[in-house]
């Protein structure tokens, strides 16, 4: 990175924080091009050569937000194995309290920009926002499974893109169920056999 990209990055940064913590006091709609360069310390100037519109600024602050989330899963994972190609089977198995209580936690603390991001199309793209996620973990984890390449592609749009429905409907309702309860309720969806076992007669 030269030092034009720096700058431009450092730039980017300050102006993706103003933006979510002014989505954390007030709906995006209400929030004017001059308050995020206020709040960032920036010209109006330098926010129209990166930016055409807010909502250019958001996908970005989404992909920026995604990426702090992505650090955290993967000390998650590595708090709990060290390496997916040996750990047990058991531990690969990410609906599970281990895994979705600190992604739940995640999106409850940012879930003004998450609530934001679901209201400007273009800016959730769920494939999308998982590629690294896929690439790194996912598909050491489908590996273990032999799970073939031809079907992840199945596997991921079940429980990537299933997983986020249940939690989008949490956040457009501004999140009034618990962590705990929205784990309780998306393993109860995705996997019924933990909560109700079938028991032979």
């Amino acid at each position: 990175m030269n030092r034009s990209e720096s700058k431009y990055y450092n730039t980017a940064i300050l102006m993706d924080r103003a933006l979510i913590e002014l989505l954390a006091v007030k709906d995006i709609a209400y929030i004017s091009v001059k308050e995020i360069c206020e709040k960032a310390g920036v010209n109006r100037s330098t926010f129209y050569l990166h930016y055409e519109t807010i909502g250019d600024l958001l996908e970005e602050a989404m992909e920026y937000t995604e990426r702090q989330f992505e650090v955290a899963f993967k000390e998650v994972s590595e708090n709990h194995y060290h390496d997916p190609t040996e750990a047990p089977l058991t531990d690969l198995v990410f609906i599970s309290d281990t895994y979705l209580k600190p992604y739940l936690r995640f999106v409850y603390d940012h879930r003004a920009v998450y609530k934001a991001s679901d209201r400007c199309p273009g800016t959730m793209n769920v494939d999308s926002r998982y590629t690294r996620l896929k690439k790194d973990i996912l598909d050491p984890v489908m590996s273990r499974f032999n799970i073939s390449e031809r079907e992840r592609k199945y596997w991921y749009a079940f429980y990537i893109n299933g997983t986020w429905s249940l939690i989008r409907e949490w956040i457009i309702g501004g999140c009034a169920e618990s962590v705990d309860e929205m784990v309780r309720m998306i393993i109860k969806c995705v996997r019924p056999e933990i909560v109700n076992p079938l028991r032979s007669e």
